[in-house]
């Protein structure tokens, strides 16, 4: 038989096309992954997401761990999640993600959904992320809308969810979303717009936090009510829906106040001080690495004399303009300025830079210059008992009249025209004599009242002239005050300074303040200098403070044509300033002297810091000891002569 030749089936392109499209398949597959190891190769280490240090805020501290104030890069208050009010937590799900808890980072659905949605409207308009996708934006992706954006958004998102839980990433989001108004986390946004805690908030409240994220700026209810409320009423309406709230809550919430006293700030207890720390922490090195990680310093001052301070400017600055308008005068450029310093360390312990920060940040305490009148004539009289005096000795309280150099004549007069004759050191500075203060820096030299002042803490520019002795140049209220230090602590100097340490937000230390000492005088002329200031107050110009009944001393200032009023005293404890003035240097008016002006603050201030406080008394150093003398010759009395004035004199090598 023949071979029967049957045609073979032609099933090659079949084969041939299995192959091809297995090909593509292979290539397709490979270029995906390829895209996918392309998109991911160089994304954050989401293993590293727990240590994430976002830009946190730096807090204020005064000398007891209580909050002055705080200030950011980004004002962020990083909460637990424990800590956020549930109805907030509800609101913020049924808003942005409701199948958090459920999903793997990414809805699939709503990606399709807004895919669609895109394609009708032509351009990239829906976001469709999950909380989770949101969270992988703010914290490692640009916010541009694009397709690979929102690739690597859901690659990340997808790697988020694998290490962490459900929980982990709502408190990360909760603290790291932004809500507006500068406020970064449910905790800012919080104190921002309701003065309160995200552990404490309303049903309404928390409806309009929720309802930030879609667009901080638009829906704000500082800068845009009306839509605030709009949105505040949608998410309360999804609310409602899901039956998360009822209709009596969802009308009452409606219904609600928008802001509470969200347009006025809170008043800082001490924002000239605030300030001065901020200038002062500027200096330091890496401060704004500092600044961008967040920190406590703990700085110098005391929150209860700060507040007290404040009281007392607030009382008699107004006493002070009401009397003030009553003769006509304009007050529109009355001020003041005060300053509390440790006379051991030199902490500033109160500062106030003005009547009101939020009419003017210029602080007169610090950057003001201002002649300081009588209040300089403590160096004079420390400077002659460095060079041997003794507050006994006399000088001459009579008309004055000294020639200048370019020849013409200078009249030295005293605050009133009388004059007592003969008198003692003590009785010239205690009564603020002029003529005896003049004659006294002839005798000693102005170079040597120079150097003390300069050695004591006066910076600014003094030069060699007579008027030097009644406080003619022009110095800062702060480094006036500490200059007095030297008097209530021994002879011993101490510069101030504000920011007694530095800790990082785990309680590191990174910096910690060295306290800054020299020795000015002697012990013992300290003291005699201390017992002289007493006389202020016991007997001469000061007298307004024998309501404190506690170790005080000071020194009254008025300067020419009542310009400036000054009063800078101690105790053992705190040295203290005040200064009254016009910004533009115009007269107070007639009798507004440091006594009258400047004192009552000082007196409630001063009186504040002693409340409470065990007595102290100023030092009697070996090598003196208390005589009574005649206040007029300073020759020594019987402690039984009842003219006779007690008196801290050194004793004779």
């Amino acid at each position: 038989m023949g071979m029967v030749v049957r045609p073979v089936s032609s099933n090659r392109p079949v084969k041939q096309w299995g192959v091809v499209a297995a090909l593509i398949t292979g290539l397709a597959a490979g270029l995906l992954l390829g895209i996918f190891f392309g998109l991911s190769h160089d994304l954050p280490q989401i293993n590293q997401l727990k240590q994430f240090k976002p830009s946190s805020v730096t807090t204020l501290l005064d000398g007891q761990n209580r909050v002055i104030s705080r200030f950011f890069l980004e004002k962020r208050f990083p909460v637990s999640i424990d800590a956020v009010d549930q109805k907030l937590i509800t609101a913020l799900l049924v808003t942005e993600d409701r199948t958090f808890y459920t999903h793997s980072g990414i809805n699939p659905k709503a990606i399709l959904r807004a895919f669609i949605l895109d394609l009708k409207s032509g351009k990239f308009k829906q976001g469709a992320s999950t909380l989770t996708q949101q969270l992988a934006k703010t914290l490692f992706l640009s916010p541009e809308k694009s397709i690979v954006r929102k690739v690597r958004e859901a690659i990340l998102a997808l790697q988020i969810e694998r290490r962490y839980t459900k929980d982990e990433i709502l408190e990360l989001y909760l603290n790291q979303i932004y809500l507006g108004s500068g406020s970064y986390g449910v905790e800012a946004a919080c104190q921002t717009y309701f003065n309160t805690s995200a552990g404490h908030l309303t049903l309404g409240q928390a409806a309009l936090i929720a309802g930030l994220p879609k667009a901080p700026t638009t829906y704000s209810p500082i800068r845009h009510p009306e839509l605030a409320k709009k949105r505040r009423v949608v998410v309360l309406k999804q609310m409602l829906d899901l039956k998360k709230i009822s209709l009596t809550q969802y009308t009452g919430a409606c219904q609600e106040p928008l802001t509470r006293d969200a347009d006025t700030p809170a008043v800082e207890p001490a924002p000239y001080f605030g300030e001065f720390v901020k200038a002062r922490l500027n200096t330091m090195a890496d401060y704004s690495s500092l600044h961008a990680k967040g920190a406590n310093v703990r700085t110098s001052l005391d929150l209860d004399l700060q507040k007290a301070a404040q009281k007392a400017i607030q009382v008699h600055m107004g006493e002070m303009e009401d009397r003030l308008k009553k003769n006509g005068m304009d007050t529109s450029c009355l001020e003041c300025a005060l300053i509390g310093i440790d006379t051991k360390t030199g902490g500033i312990r109160c500062m106030s830079g003005g009547r009101d920060y939020a009419r003017s940040s210029f602080n007169r305490a610090v950057q003001a210059l201002r002649q300081p009148g009588s209040a300089f004539k403590p160096f004079v009289y420390a400077a002659a008992l460095n060079a041997g005096f003794s507050q006994a000795d006399t000088l001459v309280d009579a008309p004055l009249s000294i020639e200048l150099d370019n020849g013409t004549f200078w009249e030295v007069n005293n605050f009133t025209p009388s004059y007592a004759g003969q008198m003692t050191l003590r009785a010239a500075l205690a009564f603020s004599k002029n003529t005896p203060a003049v004659r006294l820096i002839q005798k000693i030299g102005p170079g040597a009242v120079i150097t003390f002042a300069q050695q004591a803490g006066i910076t600014a520019a003094l030069k060699p002239y007579p008027s030097l002795a009644l406080g003619s140049f022009e110095v800062t209220l702060m480094e006036l005050t500490a200059a007095y230090l030297p008097f209530a602590n021994n002879g011993i100097s101490a510069a101030p300074f504000c920011v007694a340490k530095i800790e990082d937000l785990d309680g590191r230390p990174l910096f910690t303040y060295q306290e800054q000492k020299t020795k000015v005088m002697s012990r013992q002329d300290a003291a005699v200098m201390a017992d002289m200031l007493k006389a202020v107050i016991q007997e001469g110009t000061g007298k307004k403070a024998q309501c404190i009944k506690k170790e005080i001393a000071g020194k009254t200032g008025t300067t020419d044509d009542y310009k400036d009023a000054l009063f800078v005293g101690f105790s053992p404890g705190l040295a203290l300033g005040v200064w009254v003035g016009n910004d533009n240097g115009t007269p107070l008016g007639k009798y507004e002297t440091g006594a009258r002006a400047a004192l009552p603050i000082w007196i409630d201030t001063m009186a504040a810091a002693l409340e409470n406080k065990p007595v102290q008394y100023f030092d009697i150093p070996d090598r003196t000891k208390m005589i009574y003398i005649n206040p007029r010759n300073g020759k020594e009395v019987s402690p039984k002569d009842s003219s006779g004035v007690k008196v801290l004199v050194k004793l004779k090598d």
